[in-house]
C-alpha cells in the first residue's frame, strides 16, 4: 500500500475521533420509524458523511461508515462481531487483511465503536509470532491477544490499573447481512433505555462517559466520577459531548414515556 492511501486512512480514523458515540439519535430514529429496520436504514451512517451526521453514532454507525469509506478506496475490509462474557455479538469492528506497509505484512483492527481511532497492527498467534501486542493509547492503553488462530481478544486498561478484558472477536468476521442482522438486534437492548455517551477528546487525552446519570471523565492520571443533576442535564451532556440541546431533549422525552 503506498503511503498516499494509507494517510487517507489515517485522516478517516481522524474524522471518526470527533464524532461523540451516543445512542440518542439511536433512540429518536426508532421512535420515528416504529422498527428497528427502519431506524437502521434511516441512520445517516448511510449517506458515508459524517459531517451530515445528525449527532454522533454507536459501534455500528461508525463501523459501517467506515467499512463503506474503506471499500470505496478499493480496499477489502472485514466485519467483525464483538462479544462479551454472555452477551454475543454486542460490540462490532472491522478488521483490514494483509497491508503491507513499508515491506511488513499484518492485518489492521479498526475499533472506532470503543474509541480506538488508531489502525492497530494485529499479532500472529504462536507459533507464527508472539499472540500479544501492546500498544499505550491515552488514556486507554490497548492489549490485543492471539489465543488461537482463529480469535482475538480486545484487552484496555490506564492510569496503572490491570488490564481488562473487553471483547472476543472471531476474526473470519461475518457478512455484510449478518452485520445488519445484529445492527437491528441492538436496537432492542437493555441499553436503549437510557443515555449512554462516549466522547474522547484525542488532543488532550480525555475521555468522557456518561451513563445512568453518571459522568466519568477518564485522562492519564485516573477517573473521576460525578453525579450530573437532572436539572442540569441537558446542558451539561450538550457541553460535554457537543449534542445540540434540542436532540438531547429529545431523546430524554422519548425515554421518559
Amino acid at each position: 500500500m503506498d503511503a498516499t492511501l494509507w494517510q487517507k486512512i489515517l485522516d478517516l480514523c481522524d474524522s471518526l475521533s470527533k464524532v461523540t458515540y451516543e445512542n440518542l439519535t439511536k433512540i429518536i430514529r426508532l421512535e420515528q420509524t416504529g422498527s428497528a429496520t427502519g431506524a437502521r436504514n434511516l441512520d445517516d451512517s448511510f449517506q458515508n458523511d459524517v459531517d451530515s451526521w445528525m449527532g454522533g453514532g454507536t459501534c455500528f454507525s461508525m463501523t459501517w461508515h467506515l467499512f463503506q469509506a474503506l471499500t470505496d478506496m478499493g480496499l477489502s475490509p472485514r466485519l467483525v462481531m464483538g462479544h462479551k462474557r454472555k452477551e454475543r455479538n454486542i460490540h462490532c469492528a472491522l478488521i483490514l487483511p494483509d497491508v503491507t506497509l513499508d515491506e511488513t505484512r499484518a492485518s489492521f483492527l479498526f475499533d472506532p465503536g470503543y474509541l480506538i481511532f488508531d489502525p492497530l497492527p494485529i499479532p500472529e498467534p504462536a507459533p507464527f509470532g508472539t499472540g500479544v501486542a501492546f500498544f499505550p493509547l491515552t488514556p486507554n492503553c490497548v492489549q490485543l491477544k492471539r489465543p488461537t488462530l482463529y480469535s482475538m481478544e480486545l484487552w484496555t486498561g490506564g492510569a496503572g490499573g490491570p488490564m481488562k478484558l473487553r471483547f472476543e472477536y472471531p476474526v473470519e468476521g461475518v457478512s455484510v447481512e449478518e452485520f445488519k442482522q445484529h445492527w437491528s438486534e441492538s436496537f432492542y437492548r437493555e441499553m436503549m433505555t437510557y443515555p449512554v455517551l462516549n466522547r474522547l477528546d484525542r488532543e488532550r487525552g480525555i475521555q468522557y462517559y456518561y451513563q445512568k446519570g453518571n459522568l466519568v471523565t477518564r485522562d492519564k492520571n485516573g477517573s473521576r466520577m460525578e453525579r450530573v443533576d437532572e436539572s442540569a442535564r441537558v446542558e451539561t451532556l450538550s457541553d460535554v459531548f457537543k449534542l445540540s440541546p434540542a436532540l438531547i431533549e429529545k431523546a430524554l422525552k422519548i425515554l421518559e414515556k
